[in-house]
């Protein structure tokens, strides 16, 4: 770890251990790193007994597979959140954007006197806290949290263990993209009562019977387009809102992890729903091509292998500009 890194994680745990007011925000529509970094760092804070909120932009409630994580019942809708507080924590959250309606809580936290920490590893982050721990060769954000929790001196326990090998399995592609260094964070999360099994159960592997028919009917959209992607060959699916509305909002967020495997494709992209004229698009590279820059002249970013963006506009619109963006984006 270096020496800048390993300074920004002493100063943001001195910011934590006078912490007695807290909201930590995930990013919208979170994932089990976003919502597994804000509960075990939240945990943490309240069992020192701070004031802790956990909330996010949208959907309006907790994600159902990612519930069992919240175990102190930390969860604030937007309704109960109070105007501002003395300490602001966006996690896995590259830019204000991404915390969609919640957005102006950054500058609000600022105006009032109060501090932003900012805890990611996205290469598009901003910058746009008071205090940052951001590393972008961090696998996952709950690496960046548990270098924290180790840094105030506090115990893993079970609650925490299970939070940060959600983010853990869930952001290293079920550890295919971890480095050594992962794998011991894994042993010591298991050694400390995180169950691997009932964690992919939960998170991963748990659907229910309607996600087969609304998986049928989206991959039936599916088109290979050999030439694309810079000749590597690009693979694009569409959710319909009719399709989205079905299921859980893990069901549709795991549809790229469906069509990302096929293997004449260098790169995958899924759109789904945002709004009546929108879409969330994900997208996942088989390692030639860097779409986090396609993701980010599109107004998105995320990581080299995986990220996204949102786009107005039809699905055909959108899918040019993703071609396009693909057609100039860096090989890796």
């Amino acid at each position: 770890m270096g020496t800048s890194l390993q300074h920004d994680i002493e100063q943001a745990a001195a910011l934590l251990k006078t912490a007695t007011d807290v909201t930590l925000l995930a990013h919208v529509r979170p994932d089990a790193d976003a919502l597994g970094s804000a509960l075990a760092l939240g945990h943490v804070l309240h069992r020192r007994g701070a004031k802790v909120r956990v909330s996010f932009g949208t959907p309006a409630e907790m994600p159902e597979s990612l519930r069992p994580l919240d175990v102190d019942g930390l969860f604030t809708p937007l309704d109960q959140l109070p105007e501002s507080e003395p300490l602001l924590i966006a996690l896995d959250t590259p830019s204000p954007a991404r915390l969609g309606v919640l957005a102006a809580r950054v500058d609000t936290a600022k105006d009032a006197g109060g501090e932003v920490l900012v805890v990611d590893h996205h290469a598009s982050n901003l910058g746009y806290g008071t205090r940052h721990v951001v590393d972008v060769v961090a696998e996952a954000t709950v690496v960046l949290v548990l270098k924290l929790i180790d840094a105030l001196g506090e115990e893993v326990d079970e609650p925490v263990a299970r939070c940060l090998y959600a983010g853990l399995v869930t952001d290293t592609a079920g550890f295919r993209l971890a480095k050594p260094s992962t794998h011991h964070m894994a042993a010591r999360l298991i050694e400390a009562g995180a169950d691997p099994a009932a964690i992919a159960r939960d998170i991963v592997d748990d659907h229910p019977f309607a996600w087969l028919p609304m998986l049928s009917s989206v991959l039936s959209t599916a088109r290979l387009e050999p030439e694309g992607a810079q000749g590597f060959g690009f693979v694009h699916a569409v959710v319909s809102i009719e399709e989205a509305a079905s299921v859980r909002l893990e069901e549709i967020e795991g549809v790229i992890d469906v069509v990302r495997c096929v293997r004449d494709a260098g790169v995958a992209a899924v759109l789904k729903p945002a709004g009546p004229a929108g879409w969330s698009v994900s997208l996942r590279s088989a390692g030639r091509i860097d779409v986090s820059m396609a993701a980010k002249a599109l107004g998105g970013g995320g990581h080299r292998l995986a990220a996204g963006c949102t786009l107005q506009g039809t699905a055909a619109e959108a899918l040019d500009l993703i071609r396009e963006a693909l057609a100039t984006a860096p090989l890796v």
